[in-house]
């Protein structure tokens, strides 16, 4: 939220400086993201009053007559699309011959015939706002002409806070001045009231229904769509330029100046914190307002900017008394006349709608101030993808009570400063729900703080915040104020003693160990993920952290199940469900990783079966070493090593088998697959990314994929000491098959032997005319130890039991 110090200052005088405050008000969780600083115009700027303003015939520009003040009267030649038909008396700000703006100075210049004497200046242009679309305007009578523009628009420092969720009070000036006049204890000058209003006003409102029931999901009730509305009218306003001061305020805050009652509405929003609206009162049909549910799905409602948004029936609408004069609104959408959308004043709380919006010649107003259900709003706002400055207050909690106050405001501005005449009274509807009382004792604040406030300290803090504190001895009864929607619960209180006591006064002391019994062991599954992250980070991996969201279209590139878990408010069209597999955001990650990537993530997955955690891996690009298995064949061996490794960090048994045909994973290669299995448990799949996925992914050259399911299968330990005596060695080479795996040969050779054997190794693969064709050649080393030496007598029995195994398989011993 960006706030101009001087606006602060008008609410605080005693505030300290500007360079003072980011350490304050970090202090208070509400650190400051940047402090811009924000000069004054050059000198040569000034204020000028229009006399007459004429159309150049045969062109684009207007030729504008200026009263200058001691410069006399001057003219100069705009393009400015508000050069148009202004007003006499209307000021604007001009740059004068000799002043230089950005580099460039400004001097008289010859205009289609026209002798330019300086330029009109926009916001932009004079580096005071992002407004560059016309000229800065300002009403008659502003200033004297001839007042230099750095005497009316001086420099300031605009700060840009960080607010968090939960603390809506301080969008807003009024919100944020207040919790610095707490904090410091210092005097808080509120804003004027406004106009005051005595009665019932003109115009008539009407609210939904609490509790309602959606027709299409009877299983779902709404709190309240709106539970407070205020309604005034203003009669007589003369829209123009608004005031240099409120102008200035806007367009330091972020905001682009309109006219009068456009910035008026914005104004009040930036000071007190509550969104209001303002319809031309031509628009509202018998002086009635109606918020509702009930349009139709698929209704189309155009907006004040000109654009169409279909609504559905968990909108909230605002509709003019054309709607409302009908029993009910559905029928008022069912009839045969208008349709229901040209009845739309607005959809609440979000964006107001083309009927209904303030015109050029709009004189008489209707000011809607009110207080919408925040979940409802942000429902509606996410679907239609409407994200403004109001949806930004209300989705995060609106002070309830705040709707007549901000009425007012905005009426008595329009008296003030466009000559208006609010009418006497004004509508207000509604019983909105406020902040229930908490109970705490000091004892359990300063528990939970781990430092010591006294109980009269801690009723002071919170009675400056605006709460009620009532309550005798230890104990607080308090009753948070209307807009601190966020205290809930007496934790919320030692929040807020904390804040205004300091953070800095926490003292620094050790944490009591206390292990319970429902505790041991409760860290252990992060500690084996800690444990995971640095192994694979020491083997040459980088870890990612992607999205959980997919979509059906990427599912599909991937050939891994469509998501079953949809989300209801999907922010993207790419983000529509949960992933069911690991590996394509691991894909998608490789996109950006260049021409060589070792990478991994720990995850959480969907797939039909519920929800599961795994570990994924990949390896893309020229990291292996030149072999005599140049390259898929020679990338598999580096991956594969790379796993084998980081399975022997861990402690594990480690062993790839081979898939063949439907055991295949979608998202492999055919031929160049395998199972993992981990300390004899199957976990997952390792090989080579398929290539049809790979070119959908755009991803060139081989690529490795690992997904295996977590926690990994443990293995049993247990010591053993190492035998003393010496292994005993035989080399066997077996003459098999090609479709018959090294894993198939090695698992039958352990089976066979006994406990006896303590490993087997592959030393040679032979392919050649003197084992035949379709087949090959695979010789192993056997290693034997006992507790004792091992004799001929002891190892030939064995080795004749593993040659009749693998006899009996039809496969055979090559003997040279």
């Amino acid at each position: 939220m960006k706030l101009p110090y001087s606006w602060l200052k008008d609410l605080v005088p005693g505030l300290p400086p500007v360079h003072e405050l980011e350490p304050i008000l970090a202090s208070l969780g509400l650190p400051l993201e940047g402090v811009e600083e924000v000069p004054a115009p050059p000198a040569g700027v000034l204020l000028a009053a229009v006399k007459e303003a004429a159309p150049i015939e045969g062109t684009a520009l207007t030729r504008l007559s200026l009263d200058v003040g001691e410069h006399g009267e001057q003219v100069i030649a705009s393009g400015a699309p508000n050069a148009v038909g202004l007003a006499a008396g209307t000021m604007l700000a001009l740059v004068t011959p000799g002043t230089t703006l950005e580099g460039v100075e400004y001097g008289v210049r010859q205009l289609q015939g026209v002798a330019s004497w300086g330029m009109a200046a926009s916001a932009k242009e004079l580096g005071i706002g992002e407004a560059s679309a016309g000229l800065l305007l300002f009403p008659a009578g502003t200033a004297a002409p001839g007042t230099p523009m750095r005497e009316l628009w001086t420099d300031d420092a605009v700060l840009d806070v960080e607010v968090t969720p939960n603390r809506a009070d301080v969008l807003s000036a009024l919100g944020l001045a207040r919790d610095l006049a707490a904090f410091l204890n210092l005097e808080l000058r509120e804003p004027p009231a406004g106009a005051p209003a005595v009665g019932e006003g003109q115009i008539r409102v009407t609210l939904p229904p609490r509790g309602l029931v959606l027709e299409r999901d009877p299983s779902r009730k709404l709190r309240f769509g709106c539970d407070h509305f205020a309604a005034r009218a203003v009669s007589g306003v003369h829209n123009g330029p608004a005031p240099l001061w409120m102008q200035r305020r806007v367009t330091l805050s972020g905001m682009r100046s309109i006219d009068l009652i456009v910035d008026t509405s914005n104004y009040v929003m930036l000071e007190l914190g509550q969104p209001t609206a303002l319809y031309d009162r031509r628009d509202v049909e018998g002086d009635q307002i109606m918020v509702a549910f009930g349009l139709r799905q698929g209704e189309r409602v155009a907006d004040l900017l000109g654009k169409t948004h279909e609504t559905g029936p968990e909108d909230l609408l605002i509709l003019d008394g054309a709607a409302g004069s009908l029993p009910t609104v559905a029928e008022a959408f069912a009839s045969q006349g208008p349709k229901a959308g040209e009845h739309v004043l607005g959809i609440a709380g979000i964006v107001g709608g083309d009927h209904g919006h303030v015109r050029a010649d709009t004189a008489d107003v209707v000011i809607e101030s009110a207080h919408f259900d925040p979940v409802l709003l942000r429902r509606t706002s996410t679907r239609l993808g409407l994200k403004t400055d109001a949806v930004y207050r209300y989705e995060r909690g609106v002070d309830p009570l705040l709707a007549p106050r901000a009425a007012g405001r905005v009426a008595g501005l329009l008296a003030e400063h466009g000559g208006g005449t609010p009418e006497a009274g004004m509508t207000v509807v509604g019983e909105p729900e406020l902040p229930g009382q908490i109970t705490a004792t000091g004892d359990q604040i300063r528990a939970l703080l781990g430092m010591h406030v006294a109980t009269a300290e801690m009723r002071t803090l919170l009675t400056r915040l605006g709460c009620v504190v009532a309550g005798e001895g230890d104990t607080l009864t308090v009753t948070p104020p209307s807009w601190r929607v966020d205290m809930a619960i007496w934790q919320d209180l030692a929040e807020e003693v904390a804040r205004l006591h300091g953070y800095a006064e926490l003292p620094e002391t050790l944490p009591g160990l206390r292990v319970h019994d429902s505790n041991v062991g409760a860290s252990a599954a992060n500690t084996a993920r800690t444990g995971l992250r640095r192994t694979l980070s020491g083997l040459g991996f980088q870890e990612v952290v992607t999205y959980t969201f997919t979509s059906d279209e990427e599912a599909a590139r991937a050939r891994t199940e469509t998501p079953g878990v949809r989300l209801r408010n999907p922010l993207t069209a790419d983000r529509t469900g949960l992933r069911t597999a690991l590996y394509p955001s691991l894909l998608k990650a490789a996109q950006g990783a260049g021409e060589r990537a070792l990478l991994f993530e720990l995850g959480r997955v969907f797939p039909a079966g519920g929800e599961a955690e795994r570990l994924g891996l990949l390896m893309r690009g020229p990291l292996a070493p030149k072999t005599d298995q140049p390259g898929v064949a020679g990338g598999l061996r580096v991956f594969t090593g790379l796993v084998a490794g980081f399975a022997a960090s861990q402690g594990a048994g480690f062993e790839l088998r081979q898939l063949r045909g439907d055991a295949v994973p979608a998202a492999l290669h055919p031929g160049i697959a395998g199972e993992v299995v981990w300390n004899g448990q199957a976990v997952g799949y390792l090989g080579a990314l398929h290539p049809e996925i790979a070119q959908a992914f755009g991803l060139k050259g081989d690529t490795f994929v690992l997904e295996v399911a977590l926690p990994l299968p443990a293995r049993e330990w247990a010591f053993r000491d190492p035998s003393r005596a010496p292994a005993a060695w035989r080399d066997l080479a077996v003459t098999l098959p090609l479709d018959v795996s090294y894993g198939e040969l090695a698992a039958l050779l352990r089976a066979e032997a006994g406990g006896l054997l303590e490993s087997v190794e592959p030393f040679d693969v032979y392919q050649g005319e003197q084992v035949g064709e379709g087949r090959r050649s695979v010789a192993v080393r056997l290693v034997f130890r006992g507790e004792k030496t091992l004799t001929d007598a002891e190892v030939d029995p064995v080795m004749e039991r593993l040659i009749g195994a693998v006899r009996a398989r039809n496969w055979s011993i090559r003997e040279k």
